[in-house]
């Protein structure tokens, strides 16, 4: 019988504990039970704690709180596992139990693939790459999603989780509105539920030891009696107090919401009364909020919505932005307060300021945002990029990663300290890879890239259900960042012969055809042949969604030939590759039509296929999000001209 001695004492290592036993009963289950106690002088069985009190080496780790170290020493009846701190003791454990062949594909138990095998010996030391790794809330959630994705995260080998705005409501009535289903209503949901549900999500990141990043934005608006619960909804100017208008940004000779919405309208920057009331905001915030570990204090959100007073116009936003940080500090640190602050290379802010510098590099990493970049490609060799003078209320936005990285150039003139990336791959991007495949291995080629740049990490901006038609993407996303060496092709057998079985290369082959017929760039708007028709105008295009019918055919073939004898993670592979196959078809036919130009035919099509993922959806959606899915095709087939 195996026993886990705890070394260190602790609620996290605690939660280690119980994961190991767990999992090592379902690898052993006639091995009998697990014995766990807190045992510091233990010398036998499986030992758990930190690095440091079993005396090992952490000199490698530059902050032992947010760099990670696994270490494991293991033979066939236990051994040491640790980490340099709680957190990293979670992820070492899971390291272990996936270098015994456990493997998790996507949230859930059904996501689980875990062996019926003894244990093996296992000698490992590994220090992460990328410091900072895992999701931002975006899309439609619920919040089974969310446990369930906060529970999967570490197993991935990311390390943070954060959740957007004061309390995260567009996402939740998103999904609890179901407002893209043809067949689901309603669900009611109201403002306390939702916020009880972000502390239940705060005390999950907290059991495991996870990063916790928060807010964002809301900034702009909350500090001045303004609620953001309306998200990126049109309301009435009756939100604003009137003794708070005199504080929003003047567009036009108006101090109105931007276009009534309150996460988009910005506060005017140079009034120092409007900065201290969102400085005090901060503090007030931080000094309750000691769980959180990275404070985003983003400005609104959209663009060209910024103040055209006649005292902002004299700076820069970026200069302005960075004085307000520069005042938050000064504040936190008078108040005796640590909080560690994000702050955004975003919109208007991605270009630098040109006055302004941060005072304190220990308090700040800098998120760099590139939203608008093309996802077709990484760099693109040779490019010859131009900088653009910043324009108030009047920049457009880069459109290649090349020029976003040149404008970051600037920003570290300003600000030499950390700096990580807010990506959007798993936002409408994710949308428009049919294959799963493509996106991939632009996040493998992402990643080589913003570690050669001295990133340190990505933040994952996008929907907690990206597991469609698979979960290689969000498995790519993980992994690398965790060890940088692991090439594609390698990702790429570890995660389809779990999920597919041994002739996991048919499946491999088959969704690569379906990319190659429904073409990523053209979803990205990047292949009409006639911009003047349509972003979508492409008769070339046309010719290749006319081969997806015949491809899927044979998809359902491979499927047919391999989905009966399986693990339940391979059946439930299998399952949602079925769906995603009449998927792919319903969608090649909308989409053949908006190629060529006919917008009621592909009105029609999209009917049908809003139709039949909405009938679907509630067997596959802890995979597939509806909302991002439907919502985006929604706007390439029926609301683009």
């Amino acid at each position: 019988m195996y026993s886990i001695n705890k070394i260190t004492s602790s609620s996290v290592v605690d939660y280690a504990a119980e994961e190991l036993k767990k999992y090592l009963r379902m690898m052993m289950p006639t091995r009998g039970d697990i014995s766990i106690s807190y045992e510091p002088s233990a010398t036998d069985g499986f030992r758990l704690g930190l690095m440091q009190d079993f005396g090992l080496d952490v000199s490698d780790a530059e902050s032992t709180a947010l760099d990670d170290i696994v270490y494991i020493d293991c033979n066939s009846e236990g051994g040491i596992i640790a980490g340099d701190n709680a957190r990293s003791v979670l992820i070492a454990v899971y390291e272990y139990l996936r270098k015994n062949g456990c493997r998790w594909l996507f949230p859930g138990v059904d996501g689980e693939y875990i062996p019926l095998k003894e244990i093996t010996p296992v000698k490992y030391r590994h220090k992460p790459a990328m410091r900072h790794r895992g999701p931002c809330i975006e899309g439609a959630t619920s919040q089974q999603t969310l446990l369930e994705t906060i529970e999967f995260i570490p197993k991935l080998g990311m390390n943070m989780f954060m959740m957007q705005f004061f309390v995260p409501t567009p996402f939740y009535k998103s999904y609890y509105s179901h407002q893209h289903s043809t067949v689901r209503t309603p669900e009611p949901i109201d403002m306390n539920t939702m916020l009880q549900w972000k502390m239940q999500c705060e005390s999950e990141i907290a059991k495991r030891g996870l990063e916790f990043h928060d807010v964002g934005h809301g900034w702009a608006a909350e500090p001045f009696g303004i609620d953001t619960s309306s998200g990126w909804e049109s309301v009435s100017e009756d939100v604003v107090p009137e003794a708070s208008r005199k504080y929003l940004a003047m567009l036009n000779g108006k101090r109105d919401l931007n276009k009534g919405r309150v996460l988009t309208t910005q506060f005017c920057l140079s009034n120092p009364q409007a900065r201290k009331l969102v400085v005090d905001y901060v503090v007030r915030y931080a000094r309750i909020h000691t769980n959180v570990d990275y404070l985003y204090v983003s400005l609104a959100d959209g663009q060209n919505n910024h103040c055209e007073c006649d005292e902002c116009v004299k700076k820069t936003v970026s200069d302005w932005y960075v004085m307000l940080l520069n005042e938050i500090d000064a504040a936190l640190t008078e108040n005796g307060i640590s909080s560690r602050i994000a702050f955004s290379a975003y919109t208007e802010t991605t270009w630098a300021p040109t006055e302004e510098k941060l005072k304190n590099p220990d308090r700040f990493v800098l998120e760099f945002a590139p939203y608008s970049r093309s996802y077709t490609r990484t760099l693109t060799p040779g490019a010859n990029v131009s900088l653009v003078p910043f324009k108030r209320n009047d920049i457009t936005l880069p459109a290649t990663l090349d020029e976003y990285i040149a404008y970051y150039n600037e920003w570290r003139k300003a600000w030499d300290g950390p700096a990580c990336v807010f990506e959007y791959h798993f936002w409408r991007h994710q949308v428009y890879d049919f294959s799963g495949l493509t996106l991939a291995r632009r996040i493998a080629s992402d990643v080589d890239t913003y570690q050669s740049l001295g990133f340190s990490g990505i933040v994952a901006c996008g929907s907690q259900r990206a597991y469609f038609p698979n979960g290689f993407a969000y498995y790519v996303f993980a992994r690398k960042q965790f060890d940088i060496s692991v090439t594609y092709d390698e990702l790429l057998e570890d995660y389809y012969s779990t999920a597919y079985g041994t002739e996991w290369r048919d499946v491999a082959e088959y969704l690569d055809a379906v990319g190659k017929a429904i073409d990523f760039g053209y979803l990205e708007g990047e292949m009409s042949e006639d911009p003047e028709k349509s972003l979508f105008y492409s008769p070339r295009i046309a010719e290749k969604l006319k081969l997806v019918p015949e491809i899927t055919r044979k998809g359902e073939q491979v499927i047919k030939a391999h989905s009966n004898d399986s693990t339940r993670v391979q059946r439930v592979s299998f399952d949602l590759l079925s769906v995603h196959t009449e998927y792919s078809r319903l969608a090649a036919d909308a989409l053949y039509h908006k190629a060529l130009g006919d917008n009621e035919r592909a009105k029609e099509k999209y009917n049908l296929l809003a139709e039949y993922m909405s009938e679907r959806e509630v067997y596959i959606e802890r995979c597939y999000d509806l909302s991002i899915s439907i919502g985006f095709l929604w706007e390439i087939l029926v609301y683009s001209p």
